[in-house]
């Protein structure tokens, strides 16, 4: 009978390495499961960011109360409180000129003399017209006195002297004549001397010594030869929107500044006003003095003008308007509309009422409330009940998030 074949017990080497596979598949097994797990994990993760994404993301403002005064600033320019173009009467030629740009003259000091040849010639002949005038009238006062002196006498008829009491009459009124044309050249000879109207300062000169002076501001095109402008104080011109200007009045406190002289501020004062609207620009014009020591502004310069304007009797008792940017407003064809965010960060669409235009804010008068939470530059495409994503304003950019 053969032997029967038992197996043998594995031995204790075997049982180690059955074992170890054991672990080794268990291991890679759980490998597996954690990387599937992971990617899904992942992908999750990467559908919730792009719904998150796709949901347009916008930043908020709420509107504000207006102060109880307000500013407005305007662009403006300053003139010189006098300024006059310096021509001359008196025709000639440029002897010397004593004054250059920048100069500071006073009233009647010469800026230039001028060479007239011509109204030299006019002046002598008239100087002896004169003399010929005043002979003729002695002749005619002797023949007048003799024909009165046989008058009486009745040596001669009345007629006869009438006519030589006439004619002395005409040679004393030639005498005038002469005199008063003498005198016209005279004064003429006198704009040879080109004299400073007013204290101020030389603007410009525009003439050279033996250039030629024609008489009058139309003589030719070159005939100014100078320029001078009274600075003391200054001119402010400011046009002024036709829905400003209610508010301009004397008890506005203006002042100015000019780019070359950054951080610096010149009080103004309201002088005066056109009065009417300008039909080429819907502006009111308004005129404004300031003061200038040490003429440091100049004539000629643009300025930024800032008008504080106070809130009237008439304005307090309506309700205040609430402030907001211009940028947080949708111009639609059914007029002004401003997005509002509500809780569940939904767009609603509300049809607002504006005021005056400030500038980078506009006067909200109806449809919005201080807590309103308003999308700031919304898109054109933006629709009621849209949601959106509320994220902070960027760094530096000014507005104030909700």
């Amino acid at each position: 009978m053969p032997t029967e074949l038992r197996p043998r017990p594995p031995s204790a080497q075997n049982r180690g390495l059955w074992f170890a596979g054991v672990a080794a598949a268990v291991v890679a097994l759980a490998v597996v499961v954690t990387g599937v797990a992971s990617r899904m994990h992942q992908s999750a993760e990467v559908k919730t960011w792009t719904g998150i994404q796709s949901i347009p993301a916008v930043t908020l403002v709420s509107p504000t109360p207006g102060a109880g005064a307000r500013t407005l600033t305007l662009p403006g320019t300053l003139q010189a409180f006098f300024n006059a173009p310096i021509y001359s009467r008196a025709p000639g030629y440029v002897h010397a000129w004593y004054v250059d740009i920048g100069a500071r003259v006073k009233s009647g000091q010469v800026l230039a003399s001028i060479d007239t040849p011509e109204l030299d010639q006019q002046i002598a002949q008239a100087r002896a017209d004169v003399r010929t005038a005043e002979a003729n009238m002695q002749l005619a006062a002797t023949t007048a006195a003799r024909w009165s002196r046989l008058l009486a006498e009745d040596a001669v008829s009345k007629q006869e002297t009438d006519e030589k009491t006439g004619d002395l009459a005409a040679k004393t009124a030639q005498v005038a004549a002469a005199k008063a044309n003498l005198d016209r050249l005279m004064a003429l000879k006198g704009f040879a001397r080109i004299t400073a109207p007013f204290d101020g300062v030389v603007t410009a000169r525009k003439t050279d010594i033996g250039a030629l002076v024609n008489a009058g501001a139309g003589a030719s095109p070159n005939s100014e030869l100078f320029d001078v402008a009274k600075i003391d104080r200054l001119r402010l011109y400011v046009r002024v929107p036709q829905v400003n200007s209610a508010d301009i009045r004397r008890d506005v406190k203006v002042s100015l500044t000019v780019p070359e002289l950054p951080g610096q501020s010149f009080p103004a004062v309201l002088d005066t006003t056109s009065d009417a609207i300008s039909d080429a620009s819907g502006t009111l014009l308004t005129e404004l003095m300031v003061d200038n020591p040490g003429d440091i502004l100049k004539p000629g310069a643009y300025a930024e003008v800032r008008f504080d304007i106070p809130r009237s009797a008439t304005a307090a008792a309506r309700p205040q308007a609430l402030l907001l940017p211009s940028s947080a407003l949708l111009f639609r064809s059914q007029g002004m509309e401003a997005a509002v965010v509500d809780a569940s960060n939904h767009v609603r669409l509300k049809p607002v009422g504006t005021g005056r235009n400030l500038g980078q804010t506009m006067e909200i008068t109806s449809g919005l409330q201080p807590g309103d939470r308003v999308i700031d530059n919304p898109p054109d495409s933006i629709a009621e009940g849209q949601l959106v994503r509320v994220v902070a304003p960027a760094p530096g950019s000014g507005r104030g998030g909700a």
